[in-house]
């Protein structure tokens, strides 16, 4: 479990095949979880100034790949005595979403993303959502997309501040809204295994 505070930007030295090498002030233990623009990852090598994780086939296809050069994002898997600043995220990426407005808004930057419509059910306004990993609350909701309020900290202290229009982000929706719907979601079958109708 992560919370979508960033621990640092770490540069990346290469991704070649399936290995991602990152340059980092924080050094992992060989086979700790740790978050790279929010998709939970496992490191799998450590080095002098930084460590390699392994990215899978499957996480490949569901993160916005091309962002994986340069910075990223990383955060290290939470203990269980640590505060819940931000809010419980798993680094497990959702869907990809597309930056479509960033703009200044007197002491707050105003982004607006857009993504897949079988996804807005899970962003609510005042609610939680990740963006490469970033914890952010929402402002506003609409069909296919939704605004954010950036403080000047995580603007100038994330890749918020280098992200351009139309670029991609790994988007985790709030689990809890997750959970809500799956669970009251209208079903037509009767559940068989435990013997109830929902």
């Amino acid at each position: 479990m992560f919370n979508g505070l960033i621990r640092e930007l770490a540069k990346v030295k290469s991704l070649e095949g399936d290995i991602l090498r990152l340059q980092s002030k924080y050094i992992p233990q060989i086979g700790d979880s740790i978050a790279i623009n929010g998709a939970c990852l496992t490191a799998i090598n450590t080095t002098k100034d930084g460590f390699d994780v392994e990215i899978s086939p499957e996480t490949r296809h569901k993160v916005a790949i091309e962002n994986y050069k340069d910075l990223v994002h990383i955060e290290p898997a939470m203990r269980l005595s640590d505060r819940i600043d931000g809010h419980l995220l798993q680094g497990h990426i959702d869907c990809i979403g597309e930056i479509l407005q960033k703009s200044k808004h007197k002491n707050a930057y105003e982004v607006v993303i857009k993504i897949p419509t079988e996804f807005i059910k899970f962003v609510v306004p005042k609610g939680s959502i990740a963006i490469d990993g970033v914890s952010l609350t929402v402002n506003d909701v609409w069909s296919d997309r939704f605004r954010l309020t950036i403080i000047p900290h995580t603007y100038e202290n994330t890749l918020f501040r280098y992200y351009k229009i139309h670029q991609r982000v790994n988007i985790e929706t709030d689990m809890f809204a997750r959970y809500m719907y799956h669970m009251f979601a209208k079903r037509t079958q009767p559940n068989e295994e435990i013997g109830i109708w929902w």
